[in-house]
């Protein structure tokens, strides 16, 4: 931690060159005198240093004049009448707004000066603001027909931790969004399916560490939007792509005796098409991804070890066969230049099937306890209808946006288990059925001021999700029959914001306030063995600021704090146990309470033509910290897996990122996180299935990582890319993760005049991720290795046209 410490302090006195970003100048010409608007009035926009013509219009009739696509920098804005003396004003572009209005511009028969205006300006981007780094998913050679996950794990910042999951600074607490909205086909406030997303169908992602107050409070450690690819040119367009790989092509580890195999030579197959049509007002798109895939999605080796001197081996092989298919469509109707309406639908079907394998030994290997095998039938289906309307008002900028999103999701899941034993074979099933309804009805309104803007709006959510599940158990059966039944979750959320943006010459504000008010509901089936209904309520405010400093054209330094939830999701707080490992048994909580953080940073950014660097300091303190808590119950050795609210916790760290071209041919980016992790000593009661205690003394560690990304431009239009990534040991509750290293490759070549492209990927060239991390509990402790897939080769074509 000194060591990056000291790495920020040298990084921040580098010295830069300033970007060039390009605004809207806009603003109302009238009579000094009678204060009503000029028509015909000449505006010349032109250079400070020496008068050259930049660009000029006349204003309408209702005096307003408009100017864009201006570049940063120092101008003389001109207002000139043939009734009316000349007014010039200073303008000064900056690196805010992408709409700048300058309000009234006077003009009288006396010749005056108007006072000096100063006025900043620019696109909202990484090397700005500080807030958002936006990555092209196209420049991602090394994933290109991959997953989403397996982009995002390529991307600066982003890290995965156990189950999958992507990470920001080492928290799994991120919302995803998808363009800019919580759908069901990520979870709302959670991360599912992100491995099953074509990255084909994606445009770009924005990474988002510190949101301002117009984004949903969810998700303490940011937020990931994944932004949908959608082509509004003239005419008839589109693109198309078809990619196929094999992964698990070696074996990480061998199984354990008398199993199935694993699958090997897992073959992936995505054919993709977008089509685009624009005539006139109507513009018509429609998007259809497939991908289907055999995964090795789970090969974990556990050893557990009982204080009464008992040791149990085991392994969960999960061979996972997956057809996810995508369809987007819908219209947007430009009435006219001031109002777009737009209808969208998208429909999403997964097809899940798993073989799964779980043996259990003695220390030896020389005595099999139990063999579990079980066959999971999955079908997720996704629904989602969208209506927005956009209404521009004549001052350039000023907007306001309405819309309303209804998806529903059912989860249809079916579980088949065969549980041999030594005197026994018994068989045993479940089936479950979730159907996810949500509503959600947004306003947002921006209105662009002299310095900067502000921004208001209001969001109503409603989301319902009865949830039935039933338990068919069999001979001497495992399952707790009386843990099912029905459950029904819903959820009340309306919400208020305002954000005030204000730019000088040297100082820049942005400060913003969200009230929310949530209500959660969640019934329980009477005749539950434990658990009873939950409900809880709170409105709180989730403030958000941030405070920036430009010392010249070449450094700024920025300061932002932010408060943020994570409300548990209903399958956290699901109350029917899971038995796809039947010894370490997973189950939710319904007295799960959400989790508060308070984020701090100070961050630097210089940037210039090739490159930028940014180095930023941060601190994160959060109360009720959700996580799961292993734990026994007397008389058994099964441990259950329950998620609970662990007291306070913080984290501390630096994060350096630098990006830099060498010369034409490369551009390298590095990022270095390091960080303190600390988990304050906590006390909870797990209630499932007999009531017990579980306490823990104060855990730190000091972890991070490290990510080297390379993307050279070869001669004759070929591109390559090679990412590296090692990751530190972590902790988490009750133990702590080890470390992991990776490395991606990539080629990708432009034929047919540069409407084609020809890709070559691998990731985990090296074949060396696995997952490890080792678990105490009272009365025992556990060591777990995952050799899941990891390995994959691609080879892909798409076709523009």
């Amino acid at each position: 931690m000194r060591l990056l410490l000291t790495l920020a302090i040298l990084l921040v006195v580098s010295v830069s060159q300033g970007q060039s970003v390009k605004v809207t100048l806009s603003g109302v010409v009238r009579d000094a005198q009678r204060k009503t608007p000029l028509a015909f009035v000449n505006i010349r926009l032109s250079t400070a240093s020496d008068s050259l013509f930049v660009a000029g219009t006349i204003s309408a009739e209702d005096g307003r004049f408009s100017l864009p696509d201006v570049k940063s920098g120092q101008y003389l804005l001109q207002c000139s009448h043939i009734s009316y003396a000349a007014v010039s004003k200073p303008v000064l572009i900056g690196q805010l707004s992408n709409f700048i209005d300058l309000g009234n511009i006077d003009l009288s028969a006396a010749q005056g000066v108007l006072d000096s205006v100063t006025v900043r300006a620019g696109v909202e981007a990484v090397s700005e603001r500080m807030d958002k780094k936006t990555f092209a998913v196209a420049q991602n050679t090394s994933a290109s027909g991959g997953s989403v996950l397996e982009a995002l794990k390529n991307l600066p910042g982003i890290t995965t931790g156990q189950d999958g999951k992507v990470q920001l600074r080492g928290s799994d607490k991120v919302m995803i969004l998808v363009d800019g909205k919580q759908t069901a086909l990520t979870g709302f406030g959670a991360q599912t399916g992100l491995d099953n997303i074509p990255a084909s169908a994606i445009d770009k992602i924005e990474i988002i560490n510190n949101p301002s107050s117009r984004y949903d409070a969810n998700g303490q450690a940011g937020i990931i939007n994944i932004i949908y690819k959608k082509e509004k040119k003239e005419g008839f367009n589109g693109k198309v792509g078809l990619t196929g790989g094999l992964g698990a092509l070696w074996i990480k580890q061998e199984n354990l005796p008398s199993i199935r195999p694993q699958y090997a030579a897992t073959p992936k197959i995505n054919p993709s098409v977008s089509l685009n049509y624009r005539k006139n007002k109507l513009n018509f798109f429609f998007q259809g991804d497939d991908l289907y895939t055999k995964t090795l999605n789970k090969n974990e080796f556990v050893d557990r070890f009982y204080d009464n001197g008992d040791t149990v081996r085991q392994q969960t092989k999960r061979n996972r066969s997956t057809n996810f298919l995508t369809l987007r469509t819908g219209v947007d109707w430009f009435k006219d230049p001031n109002n777009t309406i737009t209808l969208s639908g998208l429909f999403g079907s997964e097809k899940i099937l798993d073989h799964g394998d779980e043996p259990f030994f003695n220390a030896g290997l020389s005595k099999r306890y139990r063999l579990w095998q079980f066959l999971e039938d999955e079908l997720k289906t996704t629904v989602m209808a969208a209506v927005s309307w956009q209404h521009k008002f004549k001052q350039p900028g000023r907007v306001l946006n309405a819309a309303f999103n209804y998806t529903f999701h059912r989860e249809d899941e079916k579980y088949f288990f065969t549980n041999v034993m030594p005197s026994f074979t018994g068989l045993d099933s479940f089936k479950l059925i979730s159907d996810e309804h949500v509503a959600d009805l947004a306003v947002d309104y921006i209105q662009p001021l002299k310095h900067g803007r502000f921004e208001t709006g209001l969001k109503f959510r409603r989301r319902f999700i009865p949830v039935n599940m039933q338990f068919k158990p069999g001979e001497h059966s495992p399952l707790d029959s009386l843990a099912g039944g029905w459950a029904d979750y819903g959820e009340t959320i309306p919400a208020l914001y305002g954000n005030y943006v204000y730019e000088s010459e040297h100082l820049e504000v942005e400060a913003g306030l969200r009230m929310e008010y949530v209500r959660l509901e969640y019934d329980v089936n009477p005749t539950h063995p434990t658990y009873k209904s939950e409900a809880y309520h709170y409105i709180q405010p989730f403030p958000s600021i941030r405070l920036a400093y430009k010392f010249d054209d070449i450094h700024k330094l920025s300061l932002f704090y932010n408060r943020r939830v994570d409300r548990p999701n209903e399958v956290d707080i699901r109350i029917f146990p899971k038995y796809d490992d039947a010894e370490i048994i997973k189950v939710g909580n319904p007295g799960l309470r959400p989790q508060f953080t308070n984020s701090l940073e100070l961050g630097f950014k210089s940037s210039w033509n090739r490159g930028y660097l940014f180095s930023s300091v941060y601190h994160k303190w959060m109360d009720g910290t959700i996580t799961r808590i292993a734990s026994m119950v007397p008389g058994s050795n099964l441990i259950y897996a329950i998620f609970q609210n662990a007291g306070k916790s913080s984290t501390s760290g630096v994060e350096l990122m630098l990006s830099q071209a060498a010369g034409k041919w490369a551009q390298f980016n590095l990022q270095l996180n390091g960080y303190q992790n600390v988990i304050n000593a906590f006390t909870v009661v797990n209630k499932y299935p007999a009531e017990n205690v579980y306490s823990a003394e104060r855990e730190d560690i000091v972890s991070g990582n490290v990510k080297l990304n390379g993307l050279f431009h070869l001669s004759r239009q070929w591109e390559a890319q090679i990412s590296a990534i090692y990751q530190a040991p972590d902790l988490v509750p009750q133990g702590k993760v080890f470390s992991r290293f990776s490395i991606d490759m990539g080629i990708k070549k432009a034929v047919q005049q540069g409407k084609g492209e020809l890709f070559l990927n691998a990731t985990d060239v090296a074949n060396t991720l696995r997952l490890k991390k080792e678990i105490n509990g009272n009365g025992f402790r556990y060591i777990s290795t995952d050799y899941y897939e990891t390995q994959v080769f691609r080879i892909g074509y798409s076709y523009k046209f």
